[in-house]
């Protein structure tokens, strides 16, 4: 079985650094919070790969990929506490004859059950299972339907339910051909569940659909496939129902590996108001990153594909492989694995004037966001990470939709800070030094200073290959430069650093050198 979203290949490292001195910063509009942080004691789930659900009182619902007393996933809740904090209870601990690594989401029917599936377990190809609340807070599981891989194996996506309570989902291997599956099951007397298989990918018209699905108004499906299609390296399809319970594919758009299009799609499609389908591949597009793209309905049923946004470029997100959510506005926000200012990821936003960044994870706040998000009635966004947090087990977050708010530039006379030459000698290669800027040099940089205005230099005892300049407390290292000398000479540079814990910031080297730190300003 191919867990799809660790095959991505990891980014490679970028050297680039944008000097920017405003006489006013504008924070961005998002603030991030960790609702939980996912531990290992036996007991908290870990790693969770899928998103979260609201119920009507506004608890969050989700799945670990891990831990629990088995240490093969969970299903659990989170529900807000006083003073902003929220409480984790595990409704479920997965065990292998009913089902194990759960790496899609949940969804609600309207009695408060929950449904989902399992990527393992049961006849060892996954399963389909139901909670129902009981008394005292107790959830009890049921197995609903076990693959067996002649009629699909190892699903990763959520399902979805018609009016009737019927469940739509994918498998993205088994079936006739073994390339994955589209199936229904319908409640049947006795509380049995009957399923049907919809259509078997043959690689013509796609294979491997790691994403879910989604209805249109008329009761069709959509989704998309990783590989297959004209080119392997996807597909766009509809299923539409015809006589006798037979559902017929159409394919809407092969991806192409051409150095513009996207390739390999992991996520599902949203539609907008006006029919329009969008989505994102996790690779593929103009600098390898992937892409966000449009599917616009063409005359003679066709569809034309749009490329959106190419992502990968700098400190973009690099890897989307999540679904994209569209509030009210028309805004559409999602979640790259990787990239960012700190190779950990990014929450991001998307609309007609382009993207914007709102957050890149740094890996205490959490690391390679896989899911989709959900957003709350105030336009608050949530999801989840797989990494990071403190015991790097994943967390809940929440990005909060706050209004922008002015920073003053507070010009100084330049003060020099840190000269290693003086004090404390060289950094080695390989290595960071921390330096709590307000306690350096005798500048008088008060505690309340929320980033730096710094003038950087180096004195290398050879080449240097980088120097990068991080918050303190932050767990990951950028994945940008903020100067090199790749010569070996005394270079320098300005560099905008935000403020870490205590005011201090890091400093990383790949080769030994002394570095100096002078100021003319802060935030």
């Amino acid at each position: 079985m191919r867990v799809k979203r660790r095959s991505i290949q990891l980014m490679a490292t970028l050297a680039i650094f944008i000097v920017i001195l405003f006489a006013t910063s504008t924070r961005a509009t998002a603030d991030d919070k960790v609702l939980h942080s996912f531990v290992s004691d036996g007991a908290d789930g870990n790693n969770p790969y899928a998103g979260l659900i609201f119920d009507a009182a506004g608890n969050l619902y989700g799945t670990t990929s891990g831990g629990g007393t088995s240490g093969v996933g969970t299903v659990f809740e989170l529900t807000p506490a006083g003073g902003g904090t929220w409480t984790e209870k595990v409704l479920h601990d997965f065990s292998n004859n009913e089902g194990t690594t759960p790496l899609g989401g949940l969804i609600f029917d309207a009695a408060g059950n929950l449904y989902g599936t399992t990527s393992r377990g049961g006849n060892d190809y996954g399963t389909v299972f139901e909670l129902t609340p009981g008394a005292g807070g107790t959830w009890t599981e049921k197995v609903l339907h076990n693959f067996d891989n002649t009629d699909g194996a190892y699903p990763q996506a959520g399902l979805i339910s018609d009016i009737a309570g019927n469940l739509y989902g994918t498998t993205p291997n088994g079936g006739t051909d073994g390339l994955g599956t589209v199936f229904e099951l319908t409640p049947a007397g006795g509380g049995t569940w009957t399923e049907q298989v919809l259509l078997n990918f043959n690689s013509t018209d796609g294979a491997n659909p790691y994403g879910g699905l989604i209805f249109d108004a008329a009761g069709n499906l959509y989704g998309m496939t990783f590989n297959g299609g004209t080119f392997n390296y996807g597909a766009v399809f509809e299923l539409t129902p015809a006589g006798g319970g037979t559902w017929t594919e159409k394919v809407l758009h092969n991806f192409n590996n051409d150095g513009t299009d996207g390739v390999n799609p992991d996520a599902s499609l949203v539609f907008d108001g006006a029919g329009n389908l969008y989505g994102t591949t996790s690779g593929g597009g103009t600098h390898g990153g992937g892409t966000l793209f449009e599917l616009t309905p063409a005359g003679g049923g066709t569809w034309t594909e749009r490329v959106a946004h190419n992502f990968g470029s700098g400190t973009d997100g690099f890897s989307p492989q999540a679904s994209l959510v569209l509030d009210g506005a028309g805004n559409l926000y999602g979640t790259t694995f990787y990239g960012g200012s700190y190779g950990g990821g990014t929450v991001f936003r998307f609309n007609a004037q382009g993207e914007v960044l709102l957050h890149s994870f740094s890996g205490t706040d959490g690391a390679d966001p896989n899911a989709e998000l959900i957003l709350d009635a105030a336009g608050n966004l949530y999801g989840t990470t797989v990494d990071g947090g403190t015991s790097n087990k994943g967390t809940a977050f929440e990005i909060t939709n706050t209004p922008p708010v002015a920073y003053q530039f507070v010009p100084v006379t330049p003060c020099r800070l840190i000269d290693t030459r003086q004090t404390g000698g060289p950094i080695q290669g390989g290595t960071f030094r921390t330096f709590p800027i307000p306690q350096e040099g005798g500048c008088n940089i008060p505690a309340t200073a929320t980033a730096y205005s710094l003038n950087v230099s180096v004195v290398p005892q050879g080449g240097l290959g980088y120097l990068t300049m991080w918050p303190a407390g932050v767990d990951l290292r950028p994945v940008v430069s903020t100067l090199n000398s790749l010569d070996g000479r005394i270079k320098a540079n300005a560099a905008i650093v935000p403020a870490g814990t205590s005011g201090a910031v890091n400093v990383y080297v790949t080769q030994t050198t002394n570095v100096i730190l002078d100021i003319n300003g802060y935030f």
